[in-house]
């Protein structure tokens, strides 16, 4: 548990949400442009970068810099860990999770901020542009999912705060529910899926892309995410947060060990959410 004041909290999540809202305002105009072929351009490991990635990256960093708190985020320049190592409490940020989907124009992309505290993940926001739809949550006051946010410089905190639902939601549908990857099923993941197949049959296999993955866990409409398959910190930094605040957890295949953040090597290991 952190030591940072609730009061304080509430503040950092605040301008959490005004920059998650904001910069998905922006990945919008140049989503819905009819003109743009985001000018999609290839990194190191060959991974897509957009404008958008680009201009939500700036537009999150603009926000965060009023904050006593370094950055650590997909789209910057990387910190040497002799330096990083020293940062008890960091933003971790992802301001386009799911560019392949974002390029396919299927609408299952995220904006996702993180503070993580002694490597724990301690505030979450998770924005679905296109669903108009954010998750956050803390693990002072918990989690919670607000639909149909209007223009992000019209709408305060409290407001959200009064439509918010707490999560997780009631479940109608009892049948058991996989999630995974729209863009990285693997062998191992399809292998792990056949052994919950053995035990719950019948299951649900459902693929989407981005956190949404993990959000679906939070709000309990899905019961498990394995991911066997390369991720970073900050595709899961948000949305372990979320998760956490759930009173869920995102562990190592081990299915014991919570995944921990801001580690010398920034990829994640693989993981199981439940």
């Amino acid at each position: 548990m952190s030591t940072i004041p609730e009061k304080t909290m509430n503040s950092l999540l605040e301008k959490a949400i005004q920059a998650a809202l904001k910069a998905g305002e922006a990945i919008l105009r140049i989503y819905d442009d009819p003109a743009s072929d985001f000018e999609i351009e290839h990194k190191a490991d060959n991974s897509p970068l957009t404008v958008a990635d680009r201009k939500s990256n700036d537009i999150i960093l603009d926000f965060l810099k009023e904050t006593p708190y370094p950055v650590i985020s997909e789209e910057s320049r990387a910190v040497d860990y002799a330096v990083r190592k020293e940062w008890q409490t960091v933003w971790i940020v992802d301001p386009l999770d799911g560019t392949k989907e974002f390029i396919k124009r299927n609408g299952e992309f995220t904006v996702n901020i993180a503070l993580v505290y002694n490597g724990n993940p301690i505030l979450g926001v998770i924005y679905i542009p296109v669903k108009k739809r954010l998750y956050y949550g803390t693990l002072q006051q918990g989690a919670f999912r607000a639909d149909e946010i209007g223009h992000p410089s019209e709408i305060t905190f409290e407001e959200l705060e009064r439509q918010a639902v707490r999560l997780p939601l009631e479940r109608k549908d009892p049948t058991y529910t996989v999630v995974a990857s729209r863009s990285h099923l693997t062998p191992e993941t399809e292998a792990f899926i056949r052994e919950i197949e053995k035990k719950q049959a019948p299951i649900r296999l459902t693929s989407i892309g981005s956190s949404i993955k993990i959000c679906l866990i939070a709000e309990g409409s899905a019961d498990v995410y394995p991911r066997f398959a390369p991720t970073m910190e900050w595709d899961t930094a948000a949305g372990h947060a979320i998760v956490k605040a759930a009173h869920k957890e995102i562990f190592r295949e081990d299915g014991r060990t919570p995944l921990t953040y801001n580690k010398e090597n920034l990829q994640n290991p693989w993981f199981i959410v439940q």
